[in-house]
């Protein structure tokens, strides 16, 4: 594998934003970009969120009472809309939670050892 391949960021697959935007909020209120930040870092600068993905899902999220929404100011003294996870969205965050590290064991179970390289 190249550098430029290995270097490239992992596209996210549909339905895990959700699951990450709830699992980040846990730690508390943030706002868009900390949330894409979070996500970034986290992953050790494996997955980016794009713009043009996240607000949709922290508008979806909301929509669905999952998270929270107000208006407050950010650290660069921005105003900013700081997100929160309510209850209903704790419990989704179990839920969501057991059915990924569920679908990543089957995976796993398919994937197997890895084989040695070719």
């Amino acid at each position: 594998m190249s550098t430029r391949e290995e270097n490239k960021k992992l596209e996210l697959l549909q339905g895990t934003l959700d699951l990450l935007i709830l699992r980040t909020l846990i730690f508390g209120p943030q706002h868009g970009q900390g949330v894409a930040r979070a996500i970034q870092q986290t992953s050790e600068e494996e997955l980016l969120v794009e713009h043009g993905a996240l607000y949709p899902a922290l508008q979806r999220l909301e929509e669905r009472g999952w998270i929270s929404a107000k208006w407050g100011t950010s650290t660069t003294n921005r105003k900013a809309r700081f997100y929160s996870l309510t209850a209903a969205g704790r419990k989704q965050l179990v839920k969501e939670t057991a059915k990924w590290k569920r679908l990543a064991r089957a995976i796993g179970r398919i994937l197997g050892p890895q084989p040695e390289e070719i």
